[in-house]
């Protein structure tokens, strides 16, 4: 186990290192080594044959994406506007998608009639919640080897990989990200059991949203919750507390190249800006849980059920 970074305590420390090759870590800074990341096998970057074969998966998906009308979801992570009512089809889409492979779209992509304006594969924001689970590409780099000697490193017993996303981030208009921490919506007792890995499958640069980060914030608690709510039998989601307004000067850019690989802490606080570039901003994201001594709160969005439990990373 690494000092400072087991996962025995009720928090995950996680640093950025700027100075090791193909991997950021997001959080304070004094803890990061100065040698090799923890004596794991380099690279820990999706090497090229990986993000090439992710991104032809997602060609394939989108080329075959069929999508109700009715289920046109335009995504969005603005409080106001994510629990604005859509229709009850629109929302029970997103709170059953946890086991499935479903697509959400940026803003103001479709007609009134919910026709789209814009070309099918450039309007998709992201494809959520279980390609680690369903696809064989991205559950092979879900489950490689690096990932698990990263996880190991890192103090993981037996953990569970509990969502899974792939973002476009779509030139001209791939909507803005705005702070939040993910333990938001995927809330553990206790806290510090979370772990995001983000792996950029297009550089991520300052025109084209890179993700930003207040450095050290993962450690100041946790400013809200999206909870499952009921009204007799009928299944809704709302927030509990609310998202500050933060200094834009405490957020610290992070720009990647393709490969690199950004590790999250459940509680750090980040956001991305819109894309207003000419390029977009692919990446592949899934969050692992420590299983051992956790609770997986049972009012969180995204529930394991019969058909998809919660995955063991460890094979």
């Amino acid at each position: 186990m690494v000092p400072g970074l087991g996962l025995r305590s009720s928090r995950l420390p996680i640093f950025r290192c700027s100075d090791t090759p193909g991997i950021q870590f997001q959080g304070t800074c004094s803890a990061a080594p100065r040698a090799s990341p923890h004596g794991l096998p380099e690279p820990l970057a999706a090497p090229e044959d990986e993000c090439v074969a992710m991104q032809q998966r997602i060609g394939e998906l989108v080329a075959d994406m069929d999508v109700p009308i009715h289920c046109r979801i335009e995504f969005s992570t603005r409080e106001d506007e994510q629990l604005r009512p859509k229709g009850e089809s629109n929302k029970d889409y997103f709170l059953n998608s946890g086991d499935k492979i479903r697509f959400f779209f940026e803003k103001d992509v479709f007609d009134e009639k919910g026709n789209f304006l814009f070309p099918p594969e450039k309007s998709v924001n992201k494809i959520g919640h279980a390609l680690h689970a369903y696809d064989p590409v991205f559950r092979r780099v879900t489950h490689s080897p690096k990932v698990q000697a990263l996880a190991r490193s890192l103090g993981f017993q037996v953990p569970v990989i509990v969502q899974s996303m792939y973002i476009f981030k779509q030139p001209h208009f791939g909507g803005e990200v705005v702070p939040h921490q993910d333990s938001t919506f995927l809330h553990t007792e206790p806290l510090g059991r979370l772990l995001g890995l983000w792996i950029a499958l297009e550089d991520a640069t300052l025109e084209n949203g890179c993700l930003w980060f207040i450095p050290g914030s993962h450690t100041s608690g946790l400013s809200r919750r999206l909870v499952r709510t009921y009204a007799g039998s009928k299944l809704d989601i709302s927030f509990l507390g609310s998202e500050p307004v933060r200094d834009a000067s405490l957020f610290v850019p992070t720009p990647v190249r393709r490969g690199d690989l950004i590790l999250i802490h459940g509680e750090v606080v980040h956001k991305s800006d819109q894309n207003l570039s000419e390029r977009s901003r692919h990446a592949y994201t899934f969050h692992l849980m420590e299983s051992v001594d956790t609770v997986w709160s049972p009012d969180n969005w995204l529930q394991p059920t019969a058909e998809l439990p919660f995955v063991p990373l460890y094979k």
